[in-house]
């Protein structure tokens, strides 16, 4: 069995995470780190999982009790956590936030989309998990990256509430969400930047403008992205193409008719669409952001890194209705 250590246990990803290993055949959880909450029960947080887990969150684990961490801090703390790791430790490490997505920073990650690079992500011992609109938008433009016929690019994409995390603020409160929505960080959302890394890998002589707009949307949770371009091929060449790049990856699936979010919220799917406009191609990209987004796909990435089948543990069933 896989010994799993969380660190940051108790934030959305976290109790996503933990759903997911509890019933995972090939993992155990070692345990659940939190300091703001040492010594309570995991259910009194996350309590989804009553009659699931007795787990208690502990403050200062052992950490050479687990194989693999998952860190679930938040953005801008995992790097000092890494930086302070005890030198004995040598399990993998899978992190969620920014910290070490982009090259610069990687520091031995290994960026962890498994629809890029899943020889790569098998042979590491470190991943730094993708961002959730990094994911959604990324798998709408692989196909054509690799083929290396992208033009510039244009992406509306719209977030379920827990996108913005557990801590509350102003534009989460359920009174200003609700029956609400908004634009934020028009042009400069800071996924751009693995997103344009991957273009060029993909793509090196790719210099085009990625214009992204973001939405907040008001529901929980799940990732629409419309995508479009200028791109001169027919649209049954188009939708070849990208069933034949996504053919033996099995979480990423080519609809024949227009998606919906409930198609994939509460599971670790993605699902793409593709239509021809006169000369634009448009794309639609579906991923629940908690799990494909995040805890999903981390899963996913411990799959690998360990040898098991990628769909181990994550059969997980859609909220369609």
């Amino acid at each position: 069995m896989i010994k799993a250590g969380i660190i940051g246990g108790a934030g959305y990803t976290a109790g996503e995470l933990i759903r997911i290993l509890i019933n995972h055949p090939e993992a155990e959880i070692a345990f659940v780190q939190s300091t703001s909450n040492t010594g309570n029960f995991v259910t009194d947080v996350h309590s989804d999982l009553i009659g699931e887990t007795d787990l208690v969150f502990e403050e200062k684990p052992d950490l050479h009790d687990a194989d693999v961490l998952f860190l679930c801090m938040g953005h801008g703390r995992s790097k000092s956590f890494v930086e302070n790791l005890p030198g004995s430790y040598k399990g993998k490490i899978i992190d969620l936030s920014n910290d070490f997505r982009l090259k610069k920073d990687a520091d031995g990650f290994v960026y962890g989309l498994p629809e890029l690079q899943r020889e790569k992500i098998a042979k590491a011992d470190r991943i730094a998990n993708p961002g959730c609109f990094a994911t959604a938008i990324q798998l709408a433009l692989l196909p054509i990256a690799d083929a290396k016929l992208l033009s510039e690019v244009h992406i509306h994409a719209v977030t379920g509430s827990t996108g913005a995390g557990q801590s509350p603020s102003q534009t989460t409160h359920f009174s200003w969400r609700s029956g609400n929505m908004s634009v934020y960080k028009a042009f400069s959302h800071q996924h751009l930047g693995e997103i344009g890394e991957t273009l060029v890998q993909l793509q090196p002589d790719f210099e085009e403008d990625v214009n992204f707009v973001p939405i907040r949307g008001d529901f929980p949770r799940g990732i629409m992205a419309s995508v479009y371009m200028d791109l001169d091929m027919l649209e049954e060449d188009v939708t070849k193409l990208f069933s034949t790049y996504y053919s033996t990856h099995p979480f990423t699936h080519v609809a024949k008719k227009n998606p919906d979010l409930k198609m994939v919220v509460n599971t670790n799917k993605a699902v793409l669409y593709v239509k021809k406009y006169g000369k634009k191609i448009h794309i639609i990209s579906m991923i629940d952001n908690l799990l494909k987004g995040a805890s999903g796909q981390a899963v996913q990435n411990m799959n690998l890194i360990f040898g098991l089948d990628e769909l181990t543990g994550l059969h997980l069933k859609p909220l369609a209705f």
